[in-house]
């Protein structure tokens, strides 16, 4: 089992360079990371502002999630953090790194974490749209 460095839900700005630092290990040959970030559009409309709202348990899910993905991949460390409140259009909303002894280990753990992350954590996103119309939607 690999090192969990870090599991946040944060209102702060996510730096990807910082959490990739976070994981990075002389007995890694592959750092992956990903970073989701908000788009200016949504299925055809211009998105104006987003938010994210977190349920309570939000941190407690993700730790549980970030331990999943441990346990399944031969990891040296891992960091995922996911942040709530207002962002901008560019603004990071999740960043994920992992480090592994090999590159196909680590992109399957980064993209099997960014994908358990999406499925199981309480965060309800609401977008504002140009159009006038605004939706929410429970997605990380």
């Amino acid at each position: 089992m690999g090192e969990i460095r870090l599991v946040e839900v944060t209102e702060r700005a996510l730096d990807a360079q910082a959490i990739e630092r976070l994981v990075a290990d002389t007995r890694a040959g592959a750092v992956v990371s990903f970073s989701g970030n908000v788009r200016d559009h949504d299925h055809g409309r211009e998105v104006l502002s987003l938010s994210y709202e977190g349920h309570p348990s939000a941190a407690s899910v993700l730790a549980e999630v970030a331990k999943e993905i441990d346990s399944r991949f031969d990891l040296v460390s891992l960091a995922v953090a996911h942040r709530v409140g207002a962002l901008a259009v560019g603004d990071a909303a999740l960043i994920v790194a992992v480090a592994s002894a090999h590159r196909d280990e680590a992109f399957r753990a980064c993209a099997a974490l960014v994908d358990l992350t999406k499925e199981r954590l309480p965060v309800w996103k609401h977008q504002v749209f140009a159009d006038g119309t605004d939706e929410w939607v429970n997605c990380a």
